[in-house]
């Protein structure tokens, strides 16, 4: 997809260019070169760009060409993800904040540390960057590249080049204050654009209606039968909510965001925030989609992936093309400049300060900084591979993620709950569950090959969420069997990390109208999802 862009639209995206660039230097002018400040931002964000952060930093490529795709072939079902991140969202404001920012940790490895062993730290820290150089930073390269080439005309080379060289220069220069900032105004110019996107695509449709009358009726669905291969109920209800805790309350990308707010009011109201942010992409992303494959009879004939940029080149006018390809830049360049400053915490604070724990504060700024760049230049050396990685196998990737969740949020979930498991429960069912995923993951690759009625062919064609959800029950009951049949934490690994033996916090910055307002708007969330739930079933 190449366009030709008219002079107000390259004005919009160079105006979009401009104010990033800006904010990325004022970020960068108050960075004080302590770990604080460029790892979490000195830990003084407030709840808007806590919120607006959390946001964006999710929203990446696989939202713009997946979420669309999908809903051009199937519907509204696969914003089941979307609207189940709220919950998860508000599991993040209220089960799991008090105990991270509590604890005044840098990382997620390192709380897991905190509350089991070592060995659960380690673990946790190689899987997630392998896992961020792998699918997060390569594949939103390689989208990134594409979007590029479409606006600028430039070769796929040059256009990823430019993109990595941006978002690496005020990641790097300014932390995670550039980041967090940016992604504030990233997030704006994303919803404005493609809300735009979204009205202009039902005008031409004829409506809601108009839409209804093109489309399958079940597209409007989003509860499907126990048969259905994507998204079966038991799925979303049962292992979806598995993925989300790992994601969304687990993940360092995300999490940083909360690590790095004022107190426990900013962090919690940021959440709920996002939590209402995230019942947009059903309407924004999906719903585009549904309005390509009733307008175009390519997108239905199997170009689905193209709803999305083919909805931008075909129906906006000039200044609103521009608009909404400048939402798509901001939704890659959030997603890389999260990526490449979570794996540059996790390289500094748990690989880095593991070795040297006597660094001085400008060593690991410098650190970081450093491990930035190297991430950089790994994009850059990646590139010319990309045409040897299909499509089918960053599904598998993406496959290794959703096996590996269980265990990890099993670890974390019953961990701050019950202060009777301990490290070697915890390292019993990190290992299992790996070894688990990886065996579906290999039965799935060979699933063509599998003989029919076989055990195997029945574990390979399991839907990939009611795996999950019988993984983490697994791994779930080897976390506890192992526990009470080894020794007893220390009472270090438990004071405070978990509800029994957390001690009250003096200062959560919440008054008693603060605590009663949140619960309201968190309801009213809750609330929400189950009407639209209810009107979409």
């Amino acid at each position: 997809m190449t366009t030709r862009l008219a002079l107000l639209d390259l004005m919009v995206i160079g105006a979009y260019f401009v104010a990033l660039l800006f904010i990325a230097y004022w970020a960068a002018r108050r960075d004080k070169n302590v770990s604080s400040d460029y790892f979490l931002a000195g830990r003084d964000v407030g709840w808007l760009a806590v919120g607006a952060s959390l946001f964006a930093s999710n929203i990446g490529s696989e939202h713009l060409v997946g979420l669309a795709g999908t809903g051009a072939v199937s519907g509204l079902a696969v914003g089941h993800f979307e609207w189940l991140a709220s919950f998860t969202l508000l599991l993040l404001g209220w089960l799991f904040v008090p105990f991270y920012l509590r604890s005044g940790v840098y990382t997620m490895p390192e709380f897991l540390e905190r509350r089991f062993n070592p060995a659960s730290r380690w673990y946790f820290t190689w899987v997630s960057i392998i896992g961020y150089v792998l699918t997060k930073i390569s594949v939103t390269l390689f989208a990134g590249g594409i979007v590029m080439r479409a606006v600028t005309g430039l070769d796929f080379w040059t256009s990823a080049v430019i993109l990595i060289i941006i978002t690496g220069l005020y990641t790097i220069t300014g932390g995670l204050r550039a980041v967090i900032y940016t992604e504030v105004m990233q997030a704006v110019v994303l919803i404005v654009g493609s809300v735009t996107l979204m009205i202009v695509g039902l005008v031409a449709v004829g409506g809601w209606d108009g839409l209804a009358a093109r489309v399958p009726p079940d597209f409007f669905s989003m509860w499907k039968p126990t048969s259905h291969p994507d998204f079966p109920w038991t799925g979303i209800v049962f292992g979806a909510p598995i993925l989300g805790v790992w994601y969304w309350c687990t993940d360092q990308h995300i999490v940083q965001r909360v690590l790095a707010a004022r107190n426990i009011r900013e962090a919690r109201r940021g959440t709920i925030f996002a939590g209402f942010l995230k019942i947009l992409p059903v309407f924004i992303f999906v719903l585009p989609g549904m309005i390509a494959a009733a307008l175009y009879e390519d997108v239905r004939g199997g170009a689905a992936d193209a709803a999305y940029p083919l909805l931008v080149t075909r129906l906006l006018p000039a200044g609103l093309k521009g608009l909404v390809l400048a939402g798509m830049l901001a939704a890659l360049m959030s997603s890389l400049a999260s990526a490449f400053n979570s794996c540059s915490t996790l390289l500094t604070w748990d690989v880095y300060r593991k070795m040297r724990p006597d660094a001085s504060e400008q060593r690991l700024v410098t650190v970081g900084r450093a491990t930035t760049v190297v991430l950089v230049v790994l994009g850059l050396a990646w590139i010319p591979f990309m045409k040897y990685v299909s499509p089918q196998l960053y599904i598998y990737l993406q496959s290794v993620q959703a096996y590996i969740a269980p265990p990890i949020a099993a670890c974390f979930l019953l961990g701050i709950m019950f202060p009777r498991l301990n490290g070697s429960g915890a390292v019993a069912s990190l290992a299992t569950g790996f070894v688990i995923g990886a065996g579906r993951l290999i039965l799935e690759l060979a699933k063509e090959r599998l003989p029919e009625g076989t055990v195997w062919s029945w574990i390979a064609g399991i839907n990939f969420l009611n795996f999950a959800a019988l993984l983490f029950a697994l791994c779930s009951a080897i976390l506890i069997g192992v526990s009470f049949a080894t020794a007893r934490p220390a009472p270090e690994r438990i004071a405070d990390l978990t509800y029994q033996t957390a001690a009250p916090i003096a200062d959560t910055g919440e008054s008693p109208r603060d605590y009663r307002l949140n619960i309201i708007l968190s309801v009213l969330l809750a609330a929400t999802i189950g009407v639209l739930w209810i009107v979409f079933r």
